[in-house]
């Protein structure tokens, strides 16, 4: 083998001497001299000898690798230089016998007097240059420091939240959200979930992938969310610890109906948190440790109600809510060799939340109060993951095998209590939901380096398991539909397979890669249940993704994207029992809900500057069988159903800039713009529970947007100021409309103790203006709601590292 590999390398050394090479693609690999680990985006410049002239450069990727197209033979100076390590020169000859040189692993010495005494004020420009891509510091978030992840993300340009927590990229919810790269219970599987348990002081950076590539799994048509924990990778022992404290609801935004407990002011938070590495030899140990304690007005929505027969209904439900989430993380990687690295870890999460609350009911004069609803939820929701993984690199660097075993448990264990209160009667009733959520993945990925780009191939095993228990306990004249509990199983297998192919030029870039899955999902029902029966689906799917990329020059280039995906139904929107946290109008599952297919087409261009970037991407989303939420009535009753279908074909296209100009050495502004229009074509469907009806709505179309400007501002002593205001247009929701929203987030921090400690002071929503207020028109009704829950909070938090 040896020798055929010899004489392999001499006869295309022969062809390259024949073929007098007029241009040459160097490459080479960037690494850690004490850990040998590849650093990414590490600036590597090619100079000339005499005067230093700049010739050309680049960036290394994730696996420390970089390269450099179009190098005339010549004698130069390769550069490279990283925040934290001391700058390295190396003299290289390019030759006249081979297209591609290899200038090996450069290995670069990590400067400490740097780390420790100088604050670096250089950002990474957060859109790639392959445009796929956003990478976020939640660091650089002073304005969001001391909260959720899920607060944390309010402020990224592309990134909206909703009033029930979910995260949309350019207008929509299919978001799938990863945790280091892996999907688990804890932000969901099927939908995004949790967001709001992480403490932000756990993450190190947020990755916002709009136009994923044949490595990720196919759900989420709107994009991807990778949130990416902290792993110190400095020798020795060494960690952080921090505190967080903050008061929201300072004032009342609107006042209570009569007659009900108070609405939740001056709400306290508590943020403690540490992390611990060890790392000596071929060993590295981590853990993190996080409370997140809060107490919330999570709701405060006034409804009403009008009805086609005459009834007016005025409503408040509003919500108090205690909540303390513990979170820890731990694991080891062990560096067998230069070849083999194996890391397991695990994760551990408990959110315990009290939730307090009343919802009066009016008439249309508030002179009359027809009832008056009370709940207790206790819940407790349990979460623990384990990860294995092994990664082989090859001799040829760039080249690995990566193979992943990922577990994940996650326990709901909810209990309602609620007093149903009228003239006539007062009853108490309550629920128990038991939920266990089994999931078990298993990967493999390759990745062969070619002469002008990689091939990437890979599978994925997944069986998904969750059992759900429901049981009533009915009391006087109770509301709750007794006979739509018990018992019923979600059972998911995915198989799947991917191959991707990437090739780059000096002046193009071509991505091109599928996904086939195979699904099988059944969903079995206690054959009790009084409207709903055992359904499911499956289906084999190709999931094509294409980017095209063509570099006018080093700072200009335009792409153009193709993907399809699926949003499969998850287990909560199939769920076959009624929530009754709203007395009236009620939130029920559809186990016949199918899969929504989306095509997506979009054509970006980014320029850069020396002190810059302006970034611009037109889309276009194609769904079919779109998932939504359909409010209906029954015939003689004005409650309203909240039931999920599939209503038919809908279209999501716009345009989104982004921009960002360093205007000094201490002011840098960001602004992000987003338009798009949403459609939803005419659509009947049929709602089975309570008893079967039809529902029928006309074309909704309605123009959009969002903007974002992000100042950052920069002072003597090592202190940095955010200021952030948010606009977010009226927008579509099912049979209705959202009306528009305005914010204004700021902060403060200071660094101290020559780099080892930090103070911040921020506050979200300085002005107290945001309220989500909504208008719904269904078949009989139509109803007007305005939530004026907690957006206000001031912070405070100090960090130091060890």
């Amino acid at each position: 083998m040896k020798s055929a590999f010899f004489l392999a390398l001499f006869v295309l050394a022969a062809g390259a001497v024949a073929a007098q090479t007029n241009v040459v693609t160097l490459s080479g690999t960037i690494k850690e001299m004490d850990q040998k680990a590849p650093l990414p985006y590490v600036n590597v410049t090619l100079l000339m000898p005499a005067d230093s002239a700049f010739v050309t450069g680049g960036i290394t990727n994730e696996a420390g690798l970089f390269s450099m197209v179009g190098v005339k033979p010549g004698d130069y100076l390769l550069r490279v230089t990283y925040v934290g390590y001391r700058p390295r020169v190396q003299a290289v000859r390019v030759g006249q016998l081979s297209e591609f040189l290899n200038v090996g692993t450069l290995e670069l010495t990590e400067d400490v007097a740097q780390l420790g005494e100088v604050v670096v004020t250089a950002q990474q420009e957060a859109i790639a240059g392959t445009m796929d891509k956003k990478t976020f510091s939640v660091a650089d978030n002073i304005s969001q420091a001391g909260g959720s992840v899920l607060e944390s993300m309010k402020n990224l340009p592309g990134v909206t939240v909703d009033g029930d927590g979910k995260v949309l990229l350019r207008g929509n919810d299919r978001v799938m959200v990863l945790l280091d790269g892996k999907q688990t219970a804890l932000t969901g599987f099927g939908g995004q979930s949790g967001l709001a348990n992480i403490p932000a002081s756990a993450i190190e950076k947020i990755e916002i992938i709009n136009n994923p590539s044949a490595r990720y799994d196919a759900n989420g048509n709107a994009g991807i969310i990778n949130i990416i924990y902290k792993k110190e990778k400095k020798e020795g022992f060494n960690g952080k610890v921090g505190m967080a404290v903050g008061v929201g609801a300072l004032w009342q935004k609107a006042t209570n109906f009569p007659g009900i407990r108070p609405q939740y002011q001056a709400t306290p938070k508590l943020n403690p948190s540490i992390s611990l590495n060890y790392r000596k030899n071929k060993v590295n140990l981590f853990l993190q440790g996080d409370n997140l304690y809060t107490q919330t007005l999570n709701k405060n929505e006034f409804t009403d109600r009008f009805y086609d027969t005459g009834p007016v209904i005025r409503q408040q439900l509003k919500r108090n809510r205690n909540t303390n989430i513990i979170t820890g993380k731990a694991g080891f990687d062990w560096f067998a060799n230069a070849n083999n690295t194996i890391s397991v870890s695990g994760l551990f999460s408990s959110e315990k939340i009290i939730d307090r609350g009343d919802e009066p009911f009016f008439n249309g004069n508030l002179s009359e109060r027809l009832r008056l609803w009370q709940f207790l939820e206790d819940e407790l929701k349990t979460t623990v993951t384990a990860s294995a993984g092994w990664q082989h690199k090859f001799s040829q660097p760039g080249r690995l095998l990566n193979v992943g075993l990922n577990y994940t448990f996650h326990r709901e264990d909810e209990k309602y209590f609620f007093t149903n209160s009228l003239p006539s009667f007062t009853g108490t009733d309550s629920f128990k939901l038991l939920s266990d959520e089994h999931v078990g993945d298993l990967t493999i990925d390759y990745v062969q380096p070619l002469r002008y780009g990689r091939v990437e191939a890979g599978a994925k095993l997944r069986r998904r398991y969750i059992p759900t228990n429901m049981q009533f306990f009915p009391g006087l004249n109770s509301p709750l539909d007794v006979n739509a509990g018990g018992e019923a199983t979600y059972s998911e297998v995915i198989p799947a397979l991917y191959g991707s192919y990437v090739f780059e030029s000096k002046r193009v870039e071509v991505e091109a890669g599928l996904r086939y899955e195979y699904v099988d999902l059944q969903y079995r029902v206690n054959p009790n249940h009084n409207t709903y029966k055992s359904d499911g689906y499956h289906y084999a799917q190709p999931f094509p993704n294409v980017r095209l990329t063509y570099k006018l020059d080093d700072n200009n280039r335009f792409s153009l994207f193709y993907n399809r995906r699926v949003d499969r139904p998850n287990e909560v929107d199939i769920r076959i029992f009624p929530k009754y946290d709203d007395a009236e109008i009620i939130k029920v599952g559809n186990p016949a809900l199918r899969p929504q297919f989306t095509t997506s087409f979009e054509l970006g261009y980014k320029t850069s500057w020396n002190a810059g970037y302006l970034y611009s991407a037109a889309y276009h989303k194609e769904m079919q069988a779109t998932i939504t939420r359909i409010g209906s009535m029954v015939p003689g009753s004005t409650l309203i159903y909240n039931i999920f279908q599939n209503a038919g074909r809908s279209r999501n296209t716009g345009l989104e800039v982004a921009a960002s100009q360093k205007l000094s050495p201490r002011v840098t502004v960001n602004v992000n713009l987003n338009g798009y229009q949403s459609t939803i074509d005419a659509f009947a469907v049929t709602n089975l529970y309570p008893v079967r009806n039809t529902f029928s709505a006309g074309r909704q179309q309605l123009l959009s947007g969002n903007a974002k400007v992000n100042g950052l501002l920069r002072f003597e002593k090592q202190v940095e100021a955010q200021l952030t205001a948010i606009y977010l247009a009226p927008d579509l929701v099912p049979q209705g409309r959202i009306d528009s929203r305005f914010s204004i987030d700021g902060g403060i921090k200071k660094v101290v103790q020559g780099g080892k400690g930090e103070w911040f002071l921020n506050a979200t929503d300085i002005a107290n203006t945001l309220r989500i207020r909504r208008q719904v028109q269904g078949e009989g009704f139509r109803f007007v709601s305005t939530d004026y829950y907690e957006t206000q909070v001031f912070r405070v938090g100090y960090s130091h590292k060890f």
